[in-house]
């Protein structure tokens, strides 16, 4: 019986981890118009991006004027110096749509001219890989553990009951 009400429980924070794991398309500034020179220090894209969380192999989507801006990615160098000249790549579509293939800080700044000087400019800051979901580390390896092995137990009882524990804990039944 507790067993049957566990099901919908497990099957949900299975859909839940796999749903942190999953790739996304991330509007930017979360609005259709928020590529353009702010007009004030709330409005900029570097708080916005501030406050969330990329991964690798998720999206930045931009809804762009593709008549008059476009989005340039360039250099940190570049991007302290608004120069527009040698970009990393040019993006003019109106669903401008980049992937974040790396972990690390991505620069944008605006193609349009005199508009990145005004504020119009984007770093998004990639979480690594190794640093998992909420920049908590996964376990080391046994091979990164430079503490001393333990011998096994000659009885495999406290290994069944630490994985029936953790089994339990995973799929939200209490085991009596």
């Amino acid at each position: 019986m507790a067993f049957s009400r566990a099901i919908p429980s497990s099957l949900v924070l299975v859909f839940l981890l796999f749903s942190f794991s999953e790739a996304r398309d991330i509007l930017v500034g979360n609005k259709n118009d928020a590529w353009k020179i702010p007009t004030s220090d709330s409005e900029s894209l570097n708080r916005w991006a501030e406050a969330s969380r990329f991964q690798i192999d998720d999206s930045l989507v931009w809804k762009l004027d593709s008549q008059k801006d476009s989005v340039l990615q360039v250099t940190k160098k570049d991007y302290m110096a608004c120069n527009t000249t040698t970009p990393i790549a040019k993006y003019k579509e109106v669903n401008t749509k980049v992937k974040l293939d790396r972990s690390g800080p991505f620069y944008f700044i605006s193609g349009a001219k005199g508009h990145c000087e005004k504020g119009q400019k984007l770093i998004v800051v990639v979480l690594s890989a190794k640093r998992g979901y909420m920049g908590i580390s996964p376990a080391p390896s046994p091979m990164e553990n430079e503490g001393r092995a333990m011998a096994p137990t000659s009885s495999g009882s406290g290994l069944k009951a630490g994985l029936m524990v953790m089994m339990g804990c995973l799929f939200g039944i209490v085991l009596l």
